[in-house]
């Protein structure tokens, strides 16, 4: 287990930081490979049980394949995905389970039952994906917002997709976590409203507007991550060469950007959506099983913390 304010540091240290009480996973058009291995690998490490809602049918094929034993698990018949994502979100408003998870339906289908207010699962806050990457050769974790949910985000909504990847940082341990708002350069241009954006969140977070994490922009990928890209450019920041939260200025950016480090890099990936009441393990339909256990880890922590 981490110490309080210790920051964890590999996904290693995140599998062995949560407890090892299941928690009910209620998982949308539950008939998808990746997810139910996910499911088999969560709950062979105490993790997770799970809610499975989908065409039985095909549950039960890949649960043989699988040799994932459905004895342990609740299974649900329904083989419409629109109302397999309400009977998911269902389940968890009722408190039949703690965490949801995207199986084989779209995003967009899962999201529209997350804020149907008869549910009950809104919150005041926006929707927004947090990725979390495990950067192996630097020895920790990066996080990389929003690609995922906001297709463009003007400043308001900017802001409170860096407060909300700021409480999954502090649920990992991060006590003042390091945010960059990247841009394509570090110096304003009323040209390029991705610096405008990036400096006036900055200015709201020098004046308490935000607080929680050391925010600043705008900041090239390069000098966000790299000490001697920083020192090179001269370049005088909290943040620069030791971001621990990238805010991508789009959802374009902010997908091909974690895809990026995800496919040409090798890295480990976990992901969320947070804004709700619960967070949402939500990965695309291509990601493998891996990464979806790793969310169901990532996801619990934040419930535990």
């Amino acid at each position: 287990m981490n110490e309080p304010g210790q920051a964890i540091t590999s996904f290693d240290q995140l599998l062995q930081s949560v407890e090892k009480r299941p928690a009910k996973v209620a998982i949308a058009a539950a008939g998808d490979l990746e997810a139910l291995e996910a499911l088999r690998d969560a709950s062979r490490l105490g993790l997770a049980q799970g809610v499975l809602i989908g065409d039985v049918d095909r549950i039960q094929q890949l649960a043989g394949c699988l040799h994932l034993d459905l004895r342990e698990h609740e299974v649900i018949a329904e083989r419409d995905t629109d109302r397999a994502a309400d009977l998911a979100v269902q389940a968890v408003a009722s408190g039949q389970a703690n965490l949801l998870m995207k199986g084989n339906l779209a995003t967009a289908q899962l999201l529209r039952a997350v804020v149907d207010r008869r549910h009950g699962l809104r919150t005041a806050r926006p929707l927004s994906h947090v990725a979390v990457l495990e950067l192996k050769d630097q020895k920790r974790l990066i996080m990389v917002t929003d690609g995922g949910v906001n297709i463009l985000p003007d400043v308001s909504r900017k802001a409170q997709i860096i407060e909300n990847a700021v409480h999954v940082a502090h649920g990992l341990g991060f006590v003042r976590p390091r945010v960059a708002i990247l841009a394509a350069i570090e110096s304003v241009n009323p040209e390029m409203q991705a610096t405008v954006d990036a400096a006036m969140l900055a200015k709201m977070a020098d004046r308490g507007q935000l607080d929680g994490a050391i925010i600043d922009g705008p900041l090239a990928l390069d000098v966000a991550i790299s000490l001697e890209a920083s020192e090179h450019k001269h370049l005088s920041s909290p943040v620069g060469g030791q971001a621990d939260i990238l805010v991508a200025p789009n959802i374009e950016a902010g997908n091909i950007l974690l895809k990026s480090i995800q496919y040409f890099a090798g890295a480990a990936l976990a992901g969320v959506v947070v804004g709700a009441t619960v967070p949402l393990i939500l990965l695309s339909r291509a990601d493998r099983a891996e990464g979806k256990l790793l969310s169901i880890a990532l996801a619990k922590r934040l419930v535990e913390n």
